[in-house]
This record gives C-alpha cells, structure tokens and sequence, in this order.
C-alpha cells in the first residue's frame, strides 16, 4: 500500500510544474543573493571631521582612517556645530573632532586626545563605528618595520593611551565576515521552507481538491498515508541541501570543514521534524489561505527564536525556553558548527537528540491530528 501511495504522491509532485522548480531555483537563489543583501558588516561610514590643529599629524591620522576602508569622507567643517548638522541630516555618521594644539601635545607629553561623536539611531551601526575608529586612531605594537607603532606618526602615536597590549585572536572566522557567518543559518532557512512550507499545501490543497475524500473511504490507515505525505518532501530536503552547498562553494569557496555525511544526518532528521509540523498544521488548516497565514506566523516566530541573526543566548530567558521547540535552532546551530568548526558528532549530539525527539513529536502529532472523517 506504501509504494502505491508513493507512486501517486511523487506523481502528483513532479505534474505540478511549478514545484520542481521551486525546489531548484529557490536554494540557488537565496545563497547567491541573500548573503549579499543580510550583510551586518560595517563599511562606507560617512566621516565628518573637524581639524581645529591643521597639522601634518592630524592630516596623516585622517589619510590614514580613509584609507581603512571603513569610511568615507563626507565633509571637512570649521567647527563642531556644522558637524553636528550634517549628523542630524543623516550626511554623516560620525564626527572626529581634532582639538587645537593636538601636535604640539604629541611632540611634547607624548600623548593627545580627540572627540568621536557617532548617530546611534542605528546602535550596532554607530557602536561599530565607533570602535573601528578608535581602533585606527590607537597605537598599535610596535613592529620592525615601525618600532614606534603602525599608525604612529615620526614624532609620537596619538589615540587613547598606551600602557597594555592587546591581541585579540579570532577563530573559527579570523576574518570575521559576516557571509561565512549567515551563509549556513541560510541554508537551514531554505530547508526549512521546501521541507515545512510544502507539506501544509499537500493535505489542504487536497481538501480543497476533494481528492483527499477519496483516500478516506479506503482502508490505508493514518500512518501509511502520513509517510507517504512526508517521503517526497524529505527526499527533496536532500537535493536542496546538496543544491546549497554547491552554491556556497561556487560563490563564495566555502566548503564545510566537517563531515558532509554528518551534515546528511542532521539534514534528514531536521526536514522529518519541520515536514511533519508542516503536516499538523494541514491537518487543522481548512483552506490554503488559512495554511499559508498559519505557517508564515509560525516561521518567522522559529526565525527569530532560533539564532539566525543574534545569539539566541541574548534573548531572555523566556524565549530561549520558547526557542526549544524550534528544530531551526538546532539545525543553525549544527550547521554553523560543520562548517567553521569542523565539529564531530560527540560535539553535537546535545543537539541530536533534542532534533530527533522534535521529529518524533511533530510527526505523532501529524498522525493523530489526521481525521478520515469529516466532523
């Protein structure tokens, strides 16, 4: 009985010529794009300065930010005020303020001071901002080729102070691109959505069909059918995942440094979970548009308990507990794992099991919510 019902459920997928395409174009496009456009990383800041010293050290200090690559250039002002204009229009996003005197200070204590004034209307924008100036105005250490430090002028080293020296070491992202960071949670995303979204439309577009009427007066039994319902779009999730990956190593040369098998398991439990919540949800939905209202609320909840964005230890703690019953969360974090870790299964399998007991419940549930009679 299974296999003919398999055989009517991948028929009736590949006649609709609209979802073996979805299927394809979608994961192949949200890779390619989608880290393009969910890019957190803080670049073309536009810089007001105020130079009340007109030295030559404080002109190699505003070369020098420029050149970073960080900021642009918005405009040089005769004083602070004017400066403080441009910031309010939105022409600048952040203001250095080079006080009179700032040379001679250098040359003769060895040390000076500047104003940073940043637009926090966008808080990590002018945060990040910030630091990255800071952090281009500091001393560095020294080094043989500037025993005095890399950004400090002949005379001295400006910025905020030296006395400790601190070398961060970044790991697993040492270049910290954001790409490398959002390019896994996007693949988890794409899952999601050919896993979950699908299934809801297969029960209650066959209600609104009425061919599910006709499944009901045989004698196929509610587990039978419900595997059957989930196969097609479970087998799918692996063509997606591997469309995904290819993707990521053709755009942007990014290849897990783990295991792919591993990744293949992970991938087959997470699309069972989210195939067989999608199902519950067809269960109890009567019409399409009541699916795809049900199920959009329900995603994006997922996306923003799961981690996709920020660290879903930042949340409180209510929505950390919430976000347990998301598989997104989870299978982010796995995936994250894989690719910039290198992780193995001991690492990961307090995330399994949780997976693998969600899978479980949705998929129980999507059975005993299925009703061959109408009420």
């Amino acid at each position: 009985m299974l296999r003919f019902l398999l055989e009517k459920e991948f028929k009736q997928f590949f006649r609709n010529g609209f979802l073996p395409k979805l299927v394809i174009v979608l994961p192949f496009v949200a890779l390619a794009v989608f880290p393009l456009a969910a890019n957190m990383d803080v670049k073309n800041l536009s810089l007001a300065v105020v130079d009340n010293d007109r030295s030559n050290t404080s002109r190699q200090m505003i070369e020098k930010i420029v050149s970073s690559g960080y900021f642009k250039m918005s405009g040089y002002f005769d004083n602070s005020q004017a400066a403080m204009k441009s910031i309010e229009k939105g022409d600048a996003d952040i203001l250095l303020e080079i006080p009179p005197k700032f040379e001679e200070n250098l040359n003769r204590e060895n040390s000076g001071t500047v104003m940073i004034s940043a637009n926090a209307v966008n808080g990590m924008k002018g945060g990040l901002g910030s630091a990255y100036l800071a952090r281009i105005i500091t001393p560095q250490p020294p080094t043989p080729k500037s025993p005095k430090g890399d950004f400090a002028p002949p005379s001295g080293g400006w910025g905020v102070g030296g006395g400790a020296e601190v070398r961060p070491q970044f790991r697993y992202n040492p270049n910290l691109n954001y790409k490398i960071f959002m390019i896994p949670a996007l693949m988890a995303m794409m899952l999601a959505v050919i896993g979950g979204c699908l299934p809801v439309f297969n029960i209650v577009g066959e209600k609104e069909n009425g061919t599910i009427e006709q499944i009901n007066v045989t004698p196929v039994n509610k587990f039978t059918l419900i595997i059957a319902k989930l196969i097609p779009y479970w087998t799918s999730g692996f063509v997606v995942i591997t469309l995904c990956m290819l993707t990521a190593f053709v755009f942007y040369g990014l290849v897990p440094k783990g295991s792919i098998v591993l990744m293949y398991l992970f991938a087959a439990v997470f699309t069972l979970s989210f195939s067989g919540f999608g199902l519950v949800i067809s269960n109890y939905a009567k019409n399409i548009q009541q699916a795809i209202f049900i199920m959009f609320f329900f995603v994006i909840t997922f996306i923003f308990l799961s981690g996709l964005f920020t660290p879903y230890q930042n949340m409180p703690e209510w929505a950390q507990m919430l976000g347990n019953v998301s598989p997104l969360k989870y299978f982010i974090q796995v995936l994250r794992m894989i690719y910039l870790k290198g992780a193995t299964f001991a690492d990961m399998q307090h995330l399994f099991y949780p997976l693998c007991a969600l899978a479980v419940f949705f998929n129980g549930w999507a059975v005993l919510s299925y009703r061959k009679k109408s009420v």
